[in-house]
């Protein structure tokens, strides 16, 4: 997937063709637009909903029950959008639509920094679509599983799954609307308690027995423990593994044996000695 270098701008409400001089036209094709994006999500087995027009909110006059009423049935989307043309489309997300991992775009911070990093991380490729919301944000959709909606707040990030919904293409927020700008036949699934210990990975729990005095003598407890970490939590392993290490009277003879247990399990070796070597500096420094 590629990496969002720079925060989307919403874009502007959509153009209407220069050979429509019917002031009424405009309006029959953007219902008409509408409607032919509901039943286009349904024959991809997508269950769809209608929301208010220029909202985001269930239009409860048509589906009481919000995105529980979502349907892939054409004659029921056709009903709905008949009786109200200018009803914002919305997804019922989680199988057997999609997930959905909401970038929001709010004036106190983006969750841009945090996509990224999952990118980089490898926590989030092969998305099926990617739409520009009309905040400036991102919906990057990927096939639909069971797993429940979470949300990150401090990261500025959502995700969308089984019981949740997002509104879609061609609606529009205030006049802004919802752009679709990648699309790919086939993706992957994203796994949310991955992309939390991404973002928020827990602290490493405490090793036993570990030496408590000046000598290095805890090492090999450091060691085996490093050895058993999996991948998430491996690089603040080797760190705090590092800092424990250090503060018993570890040189870098004993920081190598960390080193070589991390590699072991699948980090980098010069980002792993960049790693012990910034544990040091720390150690040193608050000492």
């Amino acid at each position: 997937m590629t990496h969002i270098n720079d925060t989307p701008q919403g874009g502007g409400a959509e153009g209407h063709s220069e050979a429509l001089v019917n002031r009424a036209e405009p309006l029959v094709l953007a219902q008409s637009a509408r409607l032919q994006a509901a039943l286009g999500y349904a024959a991809r087995g997508w269950p769809v909903f209608p929301c208010e027009p220029d909202g985001k909110a269930p239009l409860g006059a048509l589906v009481p029950h919000g995105v529980k009423n979502a349907t892939t049935d054409p004659h029921q989307i056709a009903a709905w959008w008949r009786y109200h043309p200018e009803a914002n489309v919305a997804i019922a997300t989680g199988a057997p639509a999609v997930d959905v991992v909401d970038v929001d775009n709010k004036p106190d911070g983006d969750g841009f920094a945090a996509f990224n990093r999952l990118v980089r991380a490898g926590s989030l490729h092969g998305s099926v679509y990617l739409v520009r919301t009309p905040s400036g944000g991102l919906h990057a959709g990927f096939p639909g599983t069971e797993q429940g909606c979470g949300r990150l707040r401090s990261h500025f990030i959502d995700f969308k799954a089984r019981g949740g919904y997002v509104v879609a293409p061609p609606s529009t927020v205030r006049g802004r609307p919802y752009v679709l700008t990648e699309e790919r036949p086939v993706g992957t699934p994203v796994n949310w308690e991955r992309v939390k210990r991404v973002l928020d990975p827990p602290r490493p729990p405490l090793p036993t027995p570990m030496s408590t005095g000046r000598s290095p003598r805890g090492i090999g407890a450091l060691v085996d423990w490093l050895a058993k970490q999996r991948e998430g939590n491996r690089n603040n392993a080797l760190f705090w593994a590092a800092c424990r290490a250090v503060e018993s009277g570890a040189g870098s003879r004993e920081l190598d044996l960390l080193v070589d247990a991390a590699v072991g399990i699948g980090l980098d070796e010069q980002s792993a000695r960049a790693t012990a070597r910034s544990a040091a500096r720390r150690q040193a420094v608050n000492t």
